[in-house]
């Protein structure tokens, strides 16, 4: 089988680079061959490519792509030369070109969508006159026309019924994995290198919170629910890792009305061994997103075997609820700040969820299970 996946495939982006890499890790081995479609603009860093599989990187068409996302005049010329050499065409998302241009070129390749929690209510309600345009022109149309419709849970399946008024036949459970190996605590760095670069001593505690520097990640929860954890736990130290996604002035401004200063870290996005090392010297992983489709990086720190307070948009809520796996936090700064405490303060507590999180992840998200589950899907909408 030859598969191409359609995503802008940055370390930037996040979960969905993280999902195909393991996914295209797998299948790879199994013999399919696989490509990566990815608009890119210059500067941005390219997420690993999995041995075996190629990176087709084509340049956004700007200034159209700023307000239409992914837009590329070469995506489009790629997919008109080539798609025919393909049995699956994999969008990763939706709203942006790279989920509509494989609907304008006519072929025989199975055409298969995941929504990546891209139907929540939240995310539908922010830029919503661009979606409700979208929507008109065509969004709906080609989810009916997608050959596979991939979600990854029952709160997802209600966005999506509620999105088109009624449930498609073509859709399908499928949750996302991940190569666990790689975030195991025995293959993580040693503890101590990024607090030793960061200058976080070992008596402090660490709160990281690893993703977009975006609103719909909870930082307007996150960041007054610190200052109360402050005011009773001193010398907490807050790292907010990642690249800025609209909301790293109005974070900047909060640090400096609040003189947070030394208790507060911005320090960019983090990758590869870096991105390890802040895992292995957490004392907790903190997510209290309004939004999410599956999020990888809760469960990079969870297999980890850091205490998590997450919200239930992750993505895997149910899940997490069923092993009470992490502090589930209603999206109040009062409740973020009584889960930080709780585990910060509560020790017995902290390790009895982390190791109830890296059970949850070993029975469900093992990337070698979830793969062969989608490979499967393919293969029977192939055959219809």
């Amino acid at each position: 089988m030859r598969i191409l996946n359609i995503c802008a495939y940055t370390w930037a982006i996040g979960g969905p680079a993280r999902i195909i890499y393991d996914h295209t890790t797998e299948v790879v081995k199994q013999g399919h061959q696989v490509d990566i479609l990815s608009p890119m603009t210059p500067g941005e860093k390219m997420y690993p490519v999995p041995e075996g599989a190629r990176l087709i990187a084509v340049a956004r068409t700007t200034p159209i792509s700023n307000v239409y996302r992914e837009f590329s005049i070469d995506l489009y010329k790629y997919l008109k030369k080539h798609i025919h050499e393909y049995d699956v065409v994999h969008m990763h998302g939706i709203w942006h070109f790279g989920s509509l241009a494989p609907f304008l070129i006519p072929s025989r390749a199975v055409k298969v969508i995941t929504i990546h929690g891209l139907l929540d209510k939240w995310a539908v309600s922010h830029s919503k006159w661009k979606k409700d345009l979208v929507t008109i022109l065509y969004q709906k149309k080609l989810l009916g026309q997608a050959d596979l419709i991939q979600i990854n849970n029952t709160d997802e399946e209600q966005d999506v019924i509620r999105y088109l008024g009624y449930r498609p036949k073509n859709m399908v459970i499928v949750p996302n994995g991940m190569k666990l190996d790689e975030y195991t605590r025995s293959h993580l760095p040693e503890k101590g290198l990024f607090r030793a670069k960061y200058g976080i001593s070992p008596d402090q505690q660490m709160v990281l919170f690893m993703a977009r520097l975006n609103i719909k990640k909870g930082l307007d929860l996150l960041l007054p629910a610190f200052q109360q954890v402050h005011e009773q736990l001193p010398h907490a130290q807050l790292i907010l890792a990642g690249p800025d996604d609209g909301y790293q002035a109005e974070t900047e401004a909060f640090i400096r009305k609040h003189r947070l200063e030394n208790r507060v870290k911005l320090v960019g996005m983090l990758t590869d061994t870096i991105k390890k090392e802040a895992l292995a010297d957490a004392d907790l992983f903190v997510s209290p997103s309004y939004s999410e489709g599956f999020s990888i990086a809760v469960l990079e720190a969870m297999t980890s075997g850091v205490p998590a307070l997450v919200s239930d948009r992750v993505g895997f809520g149910d899940y997490i609820a069923r092993y009470e796996a992490a502090w589930l936090t209603p999206l109040t700064c009062d409740g973020v700040a009584e889960g930080l405490l709780k585990i910060l303060q509560d020790k017995t507590y902290a390790e009895a969820i982390a190791n109830r999180a890296y059970k949850m992840v070993t029975e469900n998200f093992d990337i070698r299970v979830v793969a062969n589950q989608l490979l499967e899907e393919y293969k029977k909408v192939q055959k219809k």
